[in-house]
């Protein structure tokens, strides 16, 4: 059985198998929605079901509460039809770039900070992976579960994939990067993916909202940026626990010592004494909305932990920020697994 959804306000129409979400289906068809995450914890795919019925699935709350849901409202990554749909919600543009599946050599790892690494892939020497700065990765690991990264280098110095792991205690895949993995470790990609990504149709001045390394993504979209000589006024706010969490703040530092409209403004949570801190404190999102009380002006670009992004939407909502003008990606982790359980 399949149902047939129309996308308005284009009039767009695709059809959905019983067992697919609403973006699976999209996505499939070549209509490109909004999303992030694609687990329901992030939000970014949020739209609203203006005819027919859905089964919800699984999600995070606060990605979609039920006063949403009353509303109309739902998350298309996580969404199955019921019957046949009526849908309303943005469509995006980003090319043609179709996600390929591609084996990967770990060319280095860099240990970034007690509970950060750098893994650098490389593709066969006849491939390149096309996308745009800001987007995912997947790895296709052996027991059929994947692990999303994005992808920290812009698109333009692709002889490389960077990603940042942060170690997640009891994480098969990320003890597995740690402390297992063998050099030119060979592993299988798909990419790439998310709607998390640069727009170059605004003059607006841009707001980035970093957590931890979420500043991954943006590091990406800043150095793709750069390089194409793009002059919009860009703050970025780098929120982490402790000092030790900002694993390379000599490199934003250095955008902002060098480039007059880039600004950086690290934010620290929980400062232990031995940071000797001096800087801002406190959760990040409350540190833009310090410096600036109306963000009308403003383009955001969040990404982090999901209940950041959240509280970072609604807020900056509050403060006039336009609800076209937010982008976010949310890293939701993986539940740790006992090693012997998985293989990877």
């Amino acid at each position: 059985m399949t149902y047939q959804i129309t996308i308005q306000p284009s009039g767009h129409t695709c059809s959905a198998k019983v067992y697919e979400t609403v973006l699976e289906s999209a996505l499939e068809a070549g209509f490109n929605i909004p999303y992030g995450c694609r687990n329901g914890a992030c939000g970014s795919c949020k739209g609203t079901i203006l005819s027919g019925e859905v089964d919800y699935g699984d999600y995070a709350r606060s990605a979609l509460s039920e006063e949403e849901k009353a509303a109309g409202k739902a998350l298309f990554c996580c969404a199955r039809p019921l019957s046949d749909l009526t849908i309303e919600c943005r469509e995006i543009i980003i090319g043609t770039i179709a996600p390929r599946i591609l084996p990967a050599r770990v060319e280095r790892k860099q240990q970034l900070s007690h509970d950060v690494m750098a893994l650098f892939l490389k593709l066969p020497s006849n491939e390149r992976l096309q996308f745009m700065a800001g987007q995912y990765i997947e790895f296709l690991l052996k027991d059929g579960k994947r692990r999303a990264f994005s992808l920290a280098n812009a698109p333009h110095a692709d002889n490389l994939l960077e990603l940042h792991l942060r170690l997640i205690p009891g994480g098969v895949f990320t003890e597995y990067v740690f402390n297992e993995m063998p050099d030119k470790a060979i592993l299988r990609i798909e990419g790439p993916f998310g709607s998390f990504y640069y727009r170059d149709n605004s003059e607006k001045p841009i707001i980035m909202v970093a957590g931890g390394t979420g500043f991954a993504p943006i590091k990406g979209i800043i150095e793709h940026m750069l390089h194409n000589n793009v002059q919009r006024e860009v703050t970025l706010y780098w929120g982490a626990k402790a000092g030790a969490d900002l694993y390379m703040p000599e490199l934003p530092q250095s955008w902002a010592e060098q480039y007059p409209h880039i600004k950086f403004i690290p934010v620290l949570s929980d400062a232990v004494a031995e940071d000797n801190w001096q800087g801002r404190t406190g959760f990040v999102h409350q540190a833009v909305l310090g410096d600036i009380a109306d963000l009308s002006p403003y383009e955001v670009y969040c990404c982090g932990a999901p209940a950041m992004v959240e509280v970072a939407h609604v807020s900056f909502q509050q403060a006039g920020l336009p609800e076209n003008a937010f982008y976010s990606d949310a890293f939701n982790y993986a539940k740790p697994t006992p090693p012997q359980a998985v293989a990877v």
